[in-house]
């Protein structure tokens, strides 16, 4: 019995707990919601305040500004007020300067209108007045103008002359500067020797008795000799004193060395000269090909083609001019190298183009042509460089010099060909061409006196100054220089030198 009652007590308790609490909550919520009211009554009296204060500031605002507008469009109401009546001003002005103009342009037409009056005025009496020249002078206008157009021509030639000289002198002078410096350098750079070996077409014999031993028996030894040499052997009257003669200057060589060894030896016979010839043949090309080589190997042209090499080692036995033409070779592409250094160019194509400038005369005998067109097509076959045959073929101005390689090698051919002792020739040749060159220069109109001085290397003319003015002096020496170009075949270079003199005497009395 105690224990139910306990227990409804406590489920008393526990109920009247939950309704006390229940009440309270309800007591706090109803005053949460009742101090909101008051929260927001009071916000709504503060925002309610601030939107009468900004209303009235809004007004307000919007008052000033409409006052601003208005004051501003009446500013900008009296601004173009003020532009309308200046532009009634500027357009009046317009108007009145239109007028102006206007009437200057009237006074000008007549103002035009008398001035070109009185230059028909003027022409009329201009052609009076010619009229009355022509009749007095008894010259008429076309012939007047025509004088005074030749005299005019006459005086403009004679400056013009003048000036021509003045600028060749100055442009020759600075040339020639340039010029000598590179040669001179050059050729002081290059050291060779002035006397070239000649090749030898004599064999002398220790008696008259060896001439009828290399005849032989019925001429069988010197046939031999001959058809195994290709060269001609001439024994004539000349005491001990055998003549080889032949164009090609190897055979000439291998028939030389032949000889010597058979008079050497004393046996002489057809099979014995067959032998000898054979064993020579074969130590000239030894000597061809040594000759070669060394000759590419002191120019520093390296890579050459065999074919090349032993047409350089042709050019021993080969002479021009008395000078021989593998060492004539070797100097020159000397020469093109140092030259080509000076100017800029490359020095090894110079010298490997200076080389082989004269390759051609190696075979000039056998092969149809000029030595420097032969050469050119030697060097492109075996070279495979245009360049370099370029040079060669224009080296004696056969083709067009267009190449600063071909200028090189032509001025290095000229340098050691035409350098004293270089050449030689002989004394009937030498007296031919100073005369032709004095015939050359006397064929022009006007000349008086010639002379060929300084070995044929300048040819100094005498005109009549009556005849010849300085202008046509010019044109002399620049004539006679072309003529003798297209002439004559010369080493080097000759000069002409035109001289002019006009002496004029008076007495005073």
């Amino acid at each position: 019995m105690n224990y139910t009652y306990m227990i409804a007590l406590i489920v008393l308790a526990l109920v009247l707990g939950g309704l006390s609490g229940y009440f309270a909550r309800q007591i706090i919520a109803n005053q949460q919601i009742l101090n909101a009211r008051k929260e927001a009554q009071k916000l709504l009296e503060e925002a309610t305040v601030k939107y009468d204060e900004l209303l009235r500031s809004a007004r307000e605002e919007a008052n000033r500004l409409g006052r601003a507008a208005e004051v501003e469009r009446k500013e900008r109401r009296v601004e173009l007020q003020q532009s309308e009546n200046r532009f009634h001003r500027k357009e009046e002005a317009f108007e009145r300067k239109l007028e102006s103009v206007e009437r200057r342009q009237r006074d000008l037409d007549k103002r035009e209108a008398t001035i070109q009056n009185a230059k028909d005025e003027v022409a009329e009496i201009k052609q009076q007045q010619l009229a009355k020249l022509e009749s007095l002078s008894g010259v008429s206008r076309s012939e007047a103008e025509t004088r005074l157009i030749e005299a005019i021509r006459g005086e403009v030639e004679e400056e013009a002359s003048g000036q021509v000289r003045n600028w060749q002198a100055k442009i020759k002078e600075e040339a020639d500067k340039e010029a000598h410096y590179i040669l001179a350098t050059a050729i002081q750079r290059c050291s060779t020797d002035v006397v070239s070996q000649i090749a030898v077409s004599t064999i002398s014999l220790p008696s008259d008795e060896m001439k009828g031993r290399l005849i032989g028996r019925e001429g069988r030894n010197i046939r031999a000799l001959e058809q195994a040499t290709g060269v001609d052997l001439i024994v004539d009257d000349t005491p001990e004193v055998v003549t080889i003669s032949s164009f090609d200057s190897v055979r000439r060589e291998v028939a030389r060395l032949a000889l010597n060894k058979l008079v050497l030896d004393g046996r002489i016979h057809p099979a014995r000269i067959e032998e000898v010839v054979e064993k020579t043949k074969a130590e000239v090309d030894a000597i061809i090909n040594s000759e070669g080589e060394r000759a590419a190997y002191e120019a520093n042209v390296p890579g050459l083609h065999p074919e090349l090499i032993k047409l350089l080692g042709r050019l021993k036995f080969r002479t021009s001019y008395g000078q021989n033409v593998l060492l004539h070779s070797l100097e020159v592409s000397y020469l093109a190298g140092m030259l080509a250094e000076e100017i800029g160019v490359d020095a090894s194509l110079a010298r490997k183009a200076g080389l082989l400038h004269d390759i051609g005369k190696a075979v000039d005998h056998e092969v149809e042509g000029t030595h420097a067109a032969i050469g050119a097509n030697l060097v492109r076959q075996w070279t495979k460089s245009e360049v370099i045959s370029q040079a060669v073929a224009e080296h004696h101005g056969e083709a067009e010099t267009s190449s600063v390689l071909g200028f090189i090698v032509a001025a290095a051919d000229s340098i050691s060909g035409s350098r004293p002792g270089a050449r030689r020739e002989s004394i009937e040749q030498y007296l031919k061409r100073v005369k032709d060159l004095e015939n050359i220069a006397d064929s022009f109109p006007g000349v008086e006196k010639v002379f060929a001085i300084q070995a044929g290397r300048e040819v100094r003319i005498m005109v009549k100054p009556d005849q010849v003015n300085d202008l046509v002096a010019v044109r002399l020496a620049r004539d006679i220089s072309k003529k003798i170009e297209e002439s004559l075949s010369y080493p080097g270079q000759i000069k002409v030198v035109v001289l002019r003199e006009t002496t004029a005497v008076d007495y005073a009395k």
